[in-house]
């Protein structure tokens, strides 16, 4: 299919302005190998859609690995070729680009496995073999063919169009590789694309078929789909199909409303996915919009109906944060500081909600400060996210709420200095004034200390810290060594130094 009339040829001209197209092109004439960049860049391109970081593909009839090579070696500074023979595929990253090169070849499957069984083949082969039609579009690169506008499946009407469509029949596609229908939602979601309905029904009937799909690969892509614009659009769609209750049957949980005496409850789902809309508009943190994915994880497990209150989730907050690593671990998701995150945040989230239905007090904020540490901001974020009242004077009740609640915590931070302290009177300050051992009489007078920091009653400050010790350690009978009974006079140890 030659190039279309129009603006088309001036943005697939644009399309090949990079350097390294033409360093492919002078390789693949002095060969004589067909070469095309196909897939994701050409349908970004065409969409304007640009990218720090880019993905190209380069579809090579024959002789993958050593178009790579040559390649690699007219480029400075020159890349490292990373060659996976069992494939026939070769890559290397050049400047800010992830260049894979790959032999025409077309592919079969067997029914318990998404990986294919490769033969050489043409390059409609190959691009018979893509996901979508909007990925399949390809670009000739070899100099007798330059810029030519290959489109078999006529993926710039799907572009046009806003539609996400498959090639061959979508039934067979996405038995082949079940990967295929989360990436479906995922485009769908990152583009505001709607899928072709046929597909989506072939998506619905095979969403068993995703349990042979490796959790990392699924995992991928839901990230693709939190770190959209509008994630909810995703996690809606994923719903639809039947396949949220395959890979995250938690949220799938959310679904539903009770009623009991005419009192029901929201729809937790719809209430979640809000929620990570109204995050995903003010930040691009992944983790942050998984703490929002996850806040109300619990409410299933904690539902009650209480005669004349109506319903409630009393510990759903704390019960939540005991599920995060158990839902990590099995969505093979990182059980680092990443976790550790988000099941902070899913185990504060009503702490701030709390602050503001009383007076607020310096010493809830404080400890409030203390428990968030450096992730208050985003706790914050959260709290306000959480917001989805559809009455709008409780909404804005709710946020100068919050507007107060950042005043104080302002307001004790630049005081007190509570994030993330340490009490100013370590262990080794006890064991040494006392003479004592490690043991149980150490942790004690260091909770004593941090409570009594945290409930305004001494300052943070090692002078005021090690006089309260001392006044709590006389309580329980300790006697402080002879050689420091000077630290009783008025300052501790280190004061005298």
């Amino acid at each position: 299919m030659k190039n279309h009339a129009g603006g088309l040829e001036e943005k697939l001209r644009d399309c090949l302005d990079h350097p390294l197209f033409r360093v492919v092109s002078e390789v693949s004439g002095e060969m004589d190998v067909p070469a095309f960049v196909v897939g994701g860049y050409v349908r970004d391109c065409l969409l304007g859609r640009d990218h720090p970081d880019l993905d190209i593909d380069i579809v090579v009839v024959g002789r993958g690995i050593e178009v790579a090579r040559a390649v690699a070696r007219r480029l400075r500074p020159r890349p490292r070729v990373n060659v996976f023979r069992n494939f026939g595929t070769a890559n290397f990253r050049y400047e800010n680009i992830e260049v894979d090169f790959v032999g025409a070849r077309r592919e079969s499957y067997r029914r318990d496995s998404r990986k294919p069984i490769v033969e050489d083949g043409t390059l409609e082969d190959d691009q018979r073999r893509r996901d979508f039609t909007i990925n399949a579009m390809a670009l000739a690169l070899h100099p007798k063919e330059w810029g030519t506008f290959l489109d078999p499946f006529h993926g710039l009407d799907d572009l046009r169009k806003h539609l996400i469509r498959t090639p061959l029949d979508p039934r067979i596609t996405f038995s082949d590789d079940p990967l295929r229908m989360l990436r479906a939602i995922r485009f769908a979601t990152q583009l505001d694309f709607r899928i072709e309905p046929t597909v989506f029904e072939a998506i619905r009937l095979n969403r068993k078929r995703i349990h042979i799909v490796s959790m990392e690969r699924i995992i991928t892509e839901l990230n693709k789909i939190l770190m959209s614009p509008r994630p909810s659009v995703g996690f809606l769609l994923l719903d639809r199909s039947g396949l949220l209750e395959e890979i995250l049957p938690e949220i799938h949980a959310l679904k539903g409303v009770d009623q009991r005496q005419g009192k029901a409850h929201k729809d937790v789902f719809l209430h979640t996915i809000q929620v990570v809309d109204n995050v995903a508009r003010k930040s691009d943190n992944l983790w942050l919009r998984w703490a929002a994915l996850l806040h109300d994880v619990a409410k299933p497990a904690t539902k009650k109906f209480v005669e004349g209150q109506g319903w409630t989730f009393h510990g759903h907050d704390f019960i939540g944060s005991k599920m995060v690593p158990r839902i990590f671990r099995r969505l093979k998701l990182p059980l680092n500081d990443k976790m550790k995150y988000v099941q902070k945040l899913v185990a504060l989230h009503l702490r701030p909600i709390a602050l503001t239905t009383n007076e607020v007090t310096d010493s809830a904020v404080r400890r409030l400060l203390f428990e968030a540490g450096d992730d208050i901001d985003d706790l914050m974020l959260l709290c306000e996210a959480d917001i989805t009242s559809k009455n709008e004077r409780k909404v804005r009740q709710h946020l100068e709420n919050f507007r107060k609640v950042r005043e104080k915590l302002k307001e004790i931070e630049e005081k007190d200095a509570i994030r993330n302290f340490q009490p100013p009177v370590t262990g080794e300050d006890i064991m040494e004034t006392f003479g004592i051992p490690p043991s149980r009489t150490i942790g004690i007078l260091k909770e004593a200390i941090k409570e009594a920091i945290l409930e305004g009653t001494i300052r943070n400050d090692r002078r005021e810290a090690y006089r309260y010790m001392l006044e709590k350690a006389r309580e329980m009978g300790l006697e402080v060594r002879k050689n420091l009974m000077a630290a009783e006079e008025g300052a501790s140890p280190e004061d005298d130094r």
